[in-house]
């Protein structure tokens, strides 16, 4: 048996952060049902590329749900949607705080049906606060946490981030951990919860040092002056001779000490008495004398947390990765954080057609 076969999760949500947090409990052998409105169903259906009539992120983000199609807006959509609230587990929504408790759907009615119910509300900013009706997306998340003013280009300005950090990290994930103490939780007492997962305040743990710093020594990060926003020689990106880049992060000293050694660092730019800014230029002066090729032999076996950066698509071919199967099987999946033993078993199943499942 997997972890959780038996529970059954009603998934209002739609796009990104809902979706993949349902998608690992489906991993753990919950059965998920989206609910979904009939004319288009999941907006991400209709993005591209296309895999079959649905786009492929679909594909990767709801593989192994059921669909249901109903308007929620219509006279008795509740009532159609009793017996699945009678059976359910767990409730994953994301709209905007309100928009459920107008529709009927609250938690309040919901567990008032189901008293079990685990309900689990997805938002930006959370269910209450100034900015809890504010429309926003991963990049405002980034801004309005003190995150992207920490990174900064050759102009100063703030790099745009590559990841959807608020919508994964910040969204799916703490639903995740909640929904599953919330389980075990039940266990005890047999009572249902109600979960209020923030996006923006769940990002703040990725600012733990800057906060442990600020909070108790007065010592708030700035772009480009501390250890991980690039102040330092030790944690920095450097250009290679042929435009690639090296990623190094040798922090500890015996790191630090072996990969001076290989780059051949002048010794003054070595001792912990130098000038970040100086040492960071004198080893970007070293590594811009070599090929990305030639620097990869260099580190390649020694212990200095050494790297070229290459692209995703490189990534995904790369052998480790190829050798513990992350990537495995015709259709690729999503490498999802489920250790392997607690994923469900059987054969694989695909995103659901929209409305495919029909209610009992």
């Amino acid at each position: 048996m997997s972890p959780l076969d038996g529970i059954r999760v009603l998934d209002f949500s739609t796009l990104l952060p809902g979706p993949m947090a349902s998608l690992m409990l489906a991993e753990a052998g919950a059965e998920v049902i989206k609910i979904e409105r009939p004319q288009g169903g999941d907006e991400m259906r209709s993005y591209i590329p296309k895999l079959d009539s649905d786009s492929s992120n679909f594909h990767l983000l709801n593989r192994g749900k059921r669909s249901i199609a109903i308007d929620l807006k219509a006279d008795g959509a509740v009532e159609r949607l009793r017996p699945l609230i009678e059976q359910a587990d767990v409730v994953i929504e994301q709209f905007r705080p309100g928009v459920m408790v107008r529709l009927g759907l609250s938690a309040e009615v919901l567990q008032a049906i189901n008293p079990r119910l685990i309900y689990c509300s997805i938002t930006g900013w959370g269910q209450t606060g100034a900015k809890a009706h504010t429309a926003a997306h991963d990049l405002n998340y980034m801004a309005e946490t003190g995150l992207l003013g920490l990174t900064g280009g050759s102009d100063g300005a703030p790099v745009l981030p590559p990841v959807l950090a608020a919508d994964i990290a910040g969204g799916a994930m703490p639903a995740v951990i909640n929904i599953l103490l919330a389980l075990r939780q039940r266990d005890l007492d047999g009572k249902g919860a109600v979960l209020d997962i923030a996006m923006g305040e769940s990002l703040f743990c990725f600012a733990y040092w800057g906060l442990g710093n600020g909070f108790h020594a007065g010592q708030w990060p700035q772009r480009g002056s501390d250890l991980v926003t690039g102040g330092s020689p030790r944690y920095n990106i450097y250009s290679t001779a042929d435009g690639a880049h090296i990623a190094a992060a040798p922090i500890e000293d015996k790191f630090w000490a072996r990969f001076c050694e290989l780059i051949d660092l002048p010794a003054p730019f070595r001792r912990e008495t130098a000038k970040p800014v100086d040492a960071i230029a004198a080893v970007a002066t070293c590594i811009a004398a070599r090929p990305a090729a030639v620097w990869r032999d260099v580190f390649a076996g020694e212990d200095v947390c050494c790297s070229v950066v290459i692209s995703l698509k490189e990534a995904v071919g790369d052998p480790h990765f190829q050798d513990r199967g992350v990537f495995e099987g015709e259709q690729p999946i999503l490498p999802l954080p489920i250790a392997r033993v607690f994923r469900a078993h059987g054969p694989l199943r695909t995103a659901p057609a929209l409305g495919e499942y029909q209610i009992d």
